[in-house]
């Protein structure tokens, strides 16, 4: 299709004077508003200013411009139908060959906290209209919705005589259909969001692709990252400062890492958390991040090889001189000090993250996982502030206890199900992840600690003397035994099971000090 006519109007400028002389040069009438229209004139376009264009002027302070006729029709009109060659002839409605239209920010408006009403005008109506329409036309219309294709299209006319092709214009049709959805979707979720709404009759959710990865979870997979905007900070909004590119797994991966270090408020203390296999297999809170790094890394050394590291502080340069002495994928931190920059650039392939603003770990960002045929959406798991903590045994804890109970309890928030996480001195010493039997989880962390205790030289295994947490009740007593077999001194758990009593008997007789929270984290 010989494109005759554009039209432009955009909010993002980037590139669009190079794109307004490319088109003029191509002997391309453009049609402008407002501000698009005010910059191509400055540069020296000729351009014809939409009122013009519809004989009737901007109203309401800009909310209505280009909902006229003389618009959609010159955007909808079928160019081989005779009706609606009668029609345009009838109302002096010409073609509009071309429209090129980015979206008010909507999006940048609710990041940043506007207000209600600032928020509510930054809503775009005749923009998404013009797209939608020019879209479905594409048989005949080229419709732009993002500057990054600019270049395409002038290349493309430019070697076909002021035309496109239809594969071109059916692929832009369906981006530009592809961000009106993710519009109207984050538009959709703020309003109920402002209402209390959390779960909708109509849930919509979209982003916007920030690049297309190797693979999925395995090589013959394909697969995308995609940032979906207003629903909280995250992994997705990490800037990388070196490295390979991350694959689907590193991200995943990171994702859960930097979620369970969300957990601890870094103005309290340093922490370290390590990830493989979107478990923690070690965590740890001290006052530096050295310090923390070590102590999460004793945990299970053989299995942080390959794995991912995060800090809830700024990393500094001891820390990272310590981290290069392992294998590690990914790395990732609020900030990075030039010093820990230039000490870990010696390691090209090493990926190295910054995380800012460092996410919230109460915030309402909601869990959506994919089932056939459906969408499974819930709320984050519950902050801390939710749980009620209950001294169910004779003895109560120690106030050193306390403090490994409720930080054992954090982490065994982020470890897959049945999770079961010992810890001592504000670092876990044991993890059992995944297993189908929680007695199972238990005498699995034990073991792995034991091997972790033996690779450090110590005398016995560091489950002695440490706290136990479980992300759900012990349906038995034959865990919590085992556990105070091992060494453990205090439980915590949910608490619910039809044998709780059973259970409490089994700690009052070992001597354990156990706390009910009511409730439960999990993991699958």
């Amino acid at each position: 299709m010989v494109i005759r006519r554009a039209l432009v109007s955009v909010s993002d400028k980037t590139g669009l004077i190079e794109f307004g002389r490319s088109l003029a040069g191509l002997a391309i009438e453009i049609l402008s508003t407002g501000g698009t229209a005010r910059a191509l004139t400055a540069a020296g376009i000729k351009v014809t200013d939409i009122e013009s264009w519809t004989g009737f002027p901007e109203i309401m302070d800009g909310r209505l411009k280009t909902l006229h006729p003389k618009v959609h029709g010159g955007l909808l009109a079928v160019r081989g139908n005779p009706a609606h060659r009668a029609a345009q002839s009838l109302y002096e409605i010409g073609d509009i060959d071309l429209l090129a239209v980015n979206l008010y920010p909507f999006e940048e408006a609710v990041e940043s906290n506007a207000s209600w009403s600032d928020t509510i005008e930054a809503i775009d109506v005749g923009g998404p209209a013009m797209i939608r329409a020019a879209a479905k036309n594409h048989e005949s219309v080229t419709v732009i919705v993002d500057p990054g294709d600019y270049p395409e299209v002038i290349a493309e006319l430019r070697r076909h005589g002021g035309s496109t092709a239809l594969e071109t214009r059916r692929r832009l049709a369906a981006k530009a259909f592809g961000r009106t959805a993710t519009y109207d979707s984050a538009i959709s979720r703020w309003i109920a969001g402002q209402s209390n709404e959390k779960f909708p009759e109509y849930f919509a959710i979209g982003g916007n692709r920030l690049q297309a990865l190797r693979y999925g979870e395995n090589p013959h997979q394909e697969a995308a990252l995609y940032r979906v905007p207003g629903n909280g900070g995250g992994i997705a909004n990490a800037r990388q400062l070196q490295g390979k590119e991350l694959s689907y797994n590193n991200f995943n991966d990171a994702d859960a890492a930097v979620a369970c270090a969300g957990e601890f408020d870094p103005a309290a203390a340093a922490a370290c958390v390590i990830v493989k296999h979107a478990n923690p297999c070690g965590a740890a809170v001290d006052a530096s991040p050295l310090e923390a790094y070590r102590k999460a890394l004793r945990c299970d050394p053989v299995s942080a090889f390959g794995g991912i590291v995060v800090f809830n502080r700024c990393l500094d340069e001891m820390a990272a001189a310590e981290v290069l002495d392992l294998f590690t994928e990914v790395i990732v931190a609020p900030s990075v000090s030039e010093t820990a920059r230039a000490i870990l650039s010696g390691k090209g392939n090493l990926r190295l993250l910054t995380l800012d603003p460092w996410p919230d770990p109460t915030s309402a960002q909601l869990d959506v996982k994919t089932i056939g045929g459906g969408l499974l959406v819930q709320s984050r798991d519950s902050p801390k502030g939710d749980c009620i903590f209950k001294v169910v045994t004779e003895r109560a804890p120690t106030p050193g206890e306390w403090l490994d109970l409720e930080f054992a309890f954090r982490v065994a928030k982020h470890v897959k199900s049945n999770a079961i996480v010992y810890a001592k001195d504000g670092a876990t010493v044991g993890i059992g992840a995944g297993q189908m039997s929680r007695v199972d989880a238990v005498s699995i962390a034990v073991r792995k600690s034991a091997d972790a205790a033996r690779a450090a030289g110590l005398s016995e295994s560091m489950v002695k003397g440490s706290v136990l947490a479980s992300d759900a009740f012990f349906p038995f007593a034959d865990g919590l035994i085992q556990a105070a077999e091992a060494g453990a001194t205090a439980v915590i758990q949910p608490g619910g099971s039809i044998r709780d009593a059973d259970v409490i008997k089994a700690a009052n007789a070992a001597g354990l000090a156990m706390v009910f929270t009511g409730i439960r984290h999990f993991r699958h």
